[in-house]
């Protein structure tokens, strides 16, 4: 037709592409438009209604839009209305409800919301088929929609439905389809399903229904299609109910929590079934054979059950079949040969099930196949040469099973193989020269088994191969000719194999991989910085090879990447500070080279870093604080056998997350930070064979680790001795401590208190009387107190610490007074000399003023050979001077004793005369007792106490005996004789004596 549509057209068809126009209105004789599958915009033109005679409007497949409603008046004639595939975004369009003769309504695949009218069943009794499938509408199914009695083709999936299936949808009987899928409708299959005897179709799936099949559904006879698949059927099939389904084409339940076995004896007799869905339930029981009944069966899936049993040898009788898939189950035994005969079959997939014996030859004669899948049995022996001959095969894999010998040389020849699958069997030999013929190999995976040989060339023609592993084999022939130039690599793995050569630049060209590992190899040469290039790379492993030479800058530049190991090789030169760039890497190891030079601070900007290793390679310097900033280190910080130096910095506490800490076989010094005992997450930790000293933390996995080589370390772990802090007793005196500071606080309070409101109280009285209770009460205090700045103890401390100068507390008498060792609450041990003087008060004022004076000047007096005095008191008769307490005793107590003389030998003699000879000051002890202090008082018989020490007794007979009867006198004669003579001081090794051992020193004569 031609020209203007201005005129009255009896029984006119419009199939031009027809833009809406005010002219339509002008059609008034129109009676059918058809303007599906154009491109017409904008909104459905209002002039529609004025065509009163039209009966069809199909406007589907275009892109209008809602228009305004209001300007629409009824179409009495239209009987079939179709908007599907439009852009409708609105309520129901409320002029179809006064469109009252309508019988077909398609509005789907919209985006139409709210609910369905409850007056479309009232104002379209007519209506025979709704579709209102895709859109957004809501709310509950409407009840009224049970009063269409016509209809026959009910599609409302794909909304928003809630609510239930209303039980008042059995009595729309003449209801031949019913689509519910993809709604979230809950609840039960409502059992007046059954009442639908004409119903052909149903689907209920994705509808969150909770329920059983109900036992009704057997009484719909008409049924071929059902999917119930997607929601939760409680219990198993019904096999009474559904022997009632003779004529089921399409059954489908998959996924739904069905339990139970599967009801042959119904299914088997269902003879124009084409598919059988129940994959992913938990059925049990096995295949009936039986099961040869379904002769036009093209899709069989019971994949991912709990099925066991055989495969039946009648399943090579269902020859129609296009799909079988029974993988992921407990199927048991070999696969039938019978298999063969299923000439249509394109898919076999029996993956992870415990098939056994060999994959059968009869394999080859599935001329159609395309896909085979038996990855994960036990099957074993050989693969059929015949495989070779299916030349529409695209899929095979055959991975984790026990297969071994080689692969059929000719499979790859003429064929369109995509995938193939090798790994972890017993494989041998070369692979087939023409793998990749058809150029259309895109995943090899060979990992896992014992291929040896080279590479075959038509590998480096493979342009579309995206994923490769190889690992774990025994290829050999130069890495750098293994591979050509494939664009489209995402994955490389020729770990742990054989291959030589060094790393080629041309890899560099692989813009989309994402993995690559070569480790395990024999690479030699450099790192070729070309890999930088690489922006796609993830993980890079190129660990255990020969590699020399420095790690590339360049690597820096992978901003990808999240692994880098380059591991056990002969790198050498610095850690380039580019790393520190790498912002995703979360594992870096460059442990076991010959690196050189500080581990860089950079290192610290990794704060993606799970795991750090760089141990056993050549690095110096300090541990960088900034380590610690790498707040997700978890697994791993190793920086052992190394030869770093400095303190371990207390950042290292922050890894709140670390899990093991190696830094052993290193040179640091210093303590342990005391906060490593927070770091509750810490498994594995190792600080042995370093310079570390001081306490260990305390906490479980701290103690339990290693420490040895450090003689410096101490605290509660094998091989080291306890700290001072941890000695038996330390702990209860600081509790002691506690509890008297505890007790002392409240009395002292109380005492202080008291003594003011007394003070108070004697302020009143006769000043006469205060001074004589005043001179009372100064007798009784010490006549003297001196006592060191750092004194933390007193007087009374020292009585009640030797039970008031009890016997049992005294470690020695002399001619001027006895010695008690006193034990301090605090934990401190003095000793105290105790000097007999009848009456204090009777030595002349200025004596004690002497005595007194030299008493302060020594207590601050601070010299390695002097024991240091705390203090002097004068009470009661007597006068008590408070040392140092030294364990092992005085000069004489070693002198005169037999327990440590053999310590005590010639070389450590002639150190304690020189020592002795270097004081500036020696007061003589009797000074003590005369109170008499001279200018001749600060040098005293150091003749006596040499002579003293090497005779080993006192000289006093010896010095008389001089005058009188000898004249000459040997001086071996004269020396201790309880040690061996002293031998020349030139062959003294033992004394580390030499020549010049006195040092110009001049020694004193007697």
């Amino acid at each position: 037709m031609e020209g203007k549509l201005g005129f009255p057209v009896p029984h006119f068809m419009v199939f031009l592409q027809f833009q809406q126009s005010m002219q339509m209105g002008r059609l008034s004789e129109l009676l059918d438009i058809r303007l599906y599958n154009n491109s017409l915009t904008n909104a459905v033109p209002y002039q529609l209604s004025n065509l009163k005679k039209v009966r069809h409007v199909d406007l589907s497949s275009n892109y209008l839009e809602a228009p305004n409603y209001k300007k629409f008046t009824p179409l009495p004639s239209v009987t079939y209305l179709s908007l599907f595939l439009n852009s409708l975004v609105s309520e129901f369009p409320p002029f179809i409800l006064n469109c009252r003769n309508l019988t077909y309504i398609d509005l789907s695949r919209n985006s139409l919301t709210g609910p369905i009218p409850d007056s479309l069943a009232t104002n379209l009794p007519s209506l025979q088929y709704l579709n209102l499938s895709n859109n957004l509408f809501s709310g509950p199914i409407p009840k009224s929609l049970s009063n269409l009695s016509r209809l026959q083709d009910l599609r409302i999936g794909y909304n928003n439905f809630t609510g239930g299936i209303p039980t008042e949808i059995g009595s729309i009987s003449n209801l031949r389809v019913l689509e519910l899928q993809n709604n979230s409708l809950g609840g039960q299959v409502p059992a007046s399903i059954g009442q639908l005897k004409m119903l052909e179709h149903i689907n209920l799936s994705n509808a969150s229904l909770n329920s059983t099949i109900p036992l009704e559904l057997g009484l719909c006879s008409n049924l071929n299609f059902l999917d119930f698949s997607n929601n939760v059927l409680q219990g198993g099939l019904p096999g009474a109910a559904l022997s009632g389904l003779k004529k089921m084409s399409q059954f489908g339940i998959s996924n739904a929590s069905l339990t139970g076995e599967i009801p042959w004896d119904a299914i088997t007799t269902w003879t124009d079934l084409e598919s059988l869905q129940l994959q992913v339930n938990s059925l049990t029981g096995s295949i009936s054979s039986e099961i040869g009944r379904l002769s036009n069966l093209t899709y069989l899936f019971l994949f991912t059950n709990q099925l066991s049993g055989t495969i039946p040898k009648e399943t090579g009788k269902l020859t129609n079949l296009l799909k079988l898939d029974l993988s992921t189950n407990s199927f048991t035994g070999p696969i039938p040969p019978t298999i063969g005969n299923l000439k249509k079959l394109i898919l076999l997939n029996l993956f992870f099930n415990k098939l056994t014996g060999t994959l059968p030859v009869e394999i080859g004669d599935m001329v159609s196949m395309q896909t085979i899948d038996i990855n994960t049995n036990q099957l074993n022996g050989q693969l059929p040469v015949s495989l070779a001959d299916l030349m529409n095969l695209q899929y095979l894999s055959v991975f984790t099973n026990n297969f071994s010998g080689s692969i059929p040389r000719d499979l790859g020849q003429n064929t369109m193989l995509t995938y193939v699958g090798f790994s972890n069997n017993g494989f041998t030999g070369e692979l087939p020269p023409g793998i990749c013929n058809g150029f259309s190999l895109n995943h090899i995976t060979l990992d896992g088994n014992n291929f040896s040989g080279p590479l075959p060339d038509c590998l480096k023609n493979c342009s579309n191969l995206t994923r490769a592993r190889l690992e774990g084999n025994q290829f050999t022939g130069d890495i750098s000719e293994a591979f050509g130039v494939h664009p489209h690599l995402l994955y490389l793995d020729l770990s742990r194999n054989q291959f030589t050569g060094k790393l080629s630049s041309n890899w560099g060209k692989y813009e989309s991989l994402t993995y690559l590992h070569v480790d395990g190899n024999k690479i030699s040469g450099n790192i070729p910085p070309e890999l930088g290039n690489l922006n796609n790379l993830q993980d890079l492993s190129l660990a255990s090879n020969d590699l020399t030479g420095p790690i590339p800058a360049k690597l820096a530049d992978l901003g990808l990447l999240f692994k880098l190991n380059l591991s056990n090789n002969r790198l050498s030169g610095e850690i380039p500070l580019q790393i520190g760039k790498m912002s995703q890497l979360q594992l870096l190891d460059l442990s076991g080279n010959s690196l050189h030079g500080s581990i860089p601070i950079e290192l610290g900007n990794l704060d993606k870093l799970r795991s750090l290793d760089m141990s056993d390679d050549g690095l110096s310097g300090s541990i960088p604080v900034q380590l610690g900033n790498l707040a997700s280190l978890q697994s791993l910080l190793d920086l052992s056998h190394n030869s770093l130096s400095g303190p371990i910095p207390s950042n290292l506490v922050k890894l709140r997350f670390l899990e093991k800490l190696n830094i052993s076989h290193n040179d640091l010094s210093g303590g342990i930070p005391s906060d490593f005992s927070s770091m509750s997450s810490l498994t594995s930790i190792d600080f042995s064979y370093n310079k570390l000293t001081g306490p260990i933390p305390s906490v479980n996995i701290v103690q339990n680790a290693s420490f040895i080589g450090n003689p410096g370390l101490c605290g509660n772990a094998t091989g080291l001795s306890l700290c001072e802090s941890d000695m038996p007793g330390h702990k209860s005196h600081k509790n002691h401590k506690k509890i008297i500071i505890a007790v002392l606080v409240p009395i002292i309070s109380i005492i202080v208190l008291a003594t003011i409101i007394v003070a108070i109280i004697l302020g009143f009285r006769n000043p006469k009387q205060k001074d004589e209770e005043t001179r009372g009460r100064f007798d009784e205090i010490p006549k003297s107190l001196i006592w060191d700045k750092e004194g933390r103890f007193t007087f009374n401390d020292i009585v009640n610490a030797t039970d008031n100068f009890n016997e049992e507390c005294c470690i020695g008498k002399g001619g001027f007074g006895s010695v008690y060792k006193a034990e301090l609450q605090t934990g401190q041990v003095v000793a105290v000399k105790r000097l007999h003087i009848s009456d204090s008060g009777d030595i002349p004022g200025s004596n004690r003023k002497s005595f007194e004076n030299e008493i302060r000047a020594l207590t601050e007096i601070r010299h390695r050979n002097i024991v240091k005095l705390h203090g002097f008191c004068s009470k009661d008769g007597n006068m008590y001077l408070v040392y140092e307490y030294l364990e092992r005793g005085s000069l004489g107590k070693v002198l005169h004793g037999d327990g440590e003389i053999q310590n005590f030998d010639w070389a450590s003699r002639l150190q304690a005369i020189f020592d002795y000879e270097e004081l500036s000051n020696f007061m003589n002890p009797k000074l003590a007792y005369t109170m008499k202090v001279t200018e001749k008082c600060d040098v005293y018989g150091f003749g006596v106490v040499a002579l003293e020490v090497m005779m080993g007794k006192h000289p006093g007979e010896l010095i008389s005996s001089l005058s009188l009867t000898q004249d000459d006198l040997l001086l071996k004669d004269v020396l201790d004789q309880r040690l061996a003579a002293p031998t020349d001081p030139t062959h003294c090794h033992e004394c580390d004596l030499n020549p010049d051992f006195l040092g110009g020193r001049s020694v004193p004569m007697v």
